[in-house]
């Protein structure tokens, strides 16, 4: 597995950024519910996004050596009205990219995952970003394609986000992911391309959560286009949807995406 360029993410967390702003500038109703995250309206959820990219902001222009608590960002949860929350996002976006490229991918900046470095929060932030607006864009109906190479790059941080989480939070939910015997998904592309490797098998063993890319057989195989791997892996989207199929044991899968929630 091999980071995308510091670049790359920069430029995608500028182009997200201007999508999710064409849906809340489209949109009729903010109030409207997130369906992906009941809980959120859209404009709950776009000022969640917007938080979070100027708290990473915040962290990286300081280079924080602590977290940095997010009621002291300032303009962290974005003005009232349609207009000048588009406006507060786009301000937001630039501000990130242009922090995140002054510092470049190796700025020592604290995280919460075990990886000190300014390279992190851009990853993190354009993956935030990926799925967030996945949410946004199915609130109004929207159609959503994300690009080859970021949606395997968030599969594979995902699962490496997993395998902090059993390391470093003994009583999380991602620890009853373990067990005797053992077991395994694999997550199959059928539009991945030669070079990305779009395949990824998960094993889940009694001591570990191991993940590698890699076209193998498995107790419980995931298959479709990216896009719907990614936002089904993401709960974003629905196994029984139509562009996918599960082949095994469904019941592992779902065992999984029960306990391996994020985002």
């Amino acid at each position: 597995m091999t980071l995308l360029p510091h670049d790359r993410y920069c430029d995608e967390i500028a182009h997200q950024v201007g999508l999710l702003r064409t849906v809340v500038t489209s949109a009729a109703d903010l109030s409207a519910t997130v369906p992906t995250c009941p809980e959120w309206s859209l404009e709950r959820l776009v000022r969640h996004t917007g938080g979070a990219l100027r708290w990473a902001e915040s962290m990286v222009r300081t280079r924080a050596r602590e977290e940095v608590p997010e009621s002291r960002v300032p303009s962290g949860e974005g003005p009232q009205g349609a207009a000048e929350l588009d406006a507060w996002l786009a301000e937001t976006g630039e501000l990130l990219v242009a922090t995140l490229r002054e510092a470049g991918p190796d700025a020592e900046v604290w995280s919460w995952a075990g990886i000190p470095t300014s390279g992190f929060w851009a990853r993190r932030m354009a993956h935030e970003l990926t799925i967030h607006r996945a949410d946004a864009a199915l609130t109004v109906g929207r159609p959503y394609e994300v690009a080859p190479d970021i949606a395997a790059d968030a599969i594979d941080e995902w699962l490496q986000i997993v395998e902090f989480v059993q390391r470093a939070m003994p009583h999380d939910e991602a620890t009853q992911l373990r067990g005797p015997g053992r077991r395994s998904i694999h997550l199959h592309a059928t539009d991945g391309t030669a070079e990305l490797n779009a395949d990824w098998v998960v094993e889940l063993t009694e001591d570990v959560i191991a993940w590698r890319r890699g076209h193998e057989k498995a107790t419980v195989v995931l298959r479709g286009p990216l896009t719907a791997v990614l936002l089904a892996f993401y709960r974003r989207l629905p196994l029984d949807s139509p562009e996918l199929e599960v082949l095994g044991e469904r019941e592992l899968l779902e065992f999984w995406l029960e306990r391996a929630t994020f985002g």
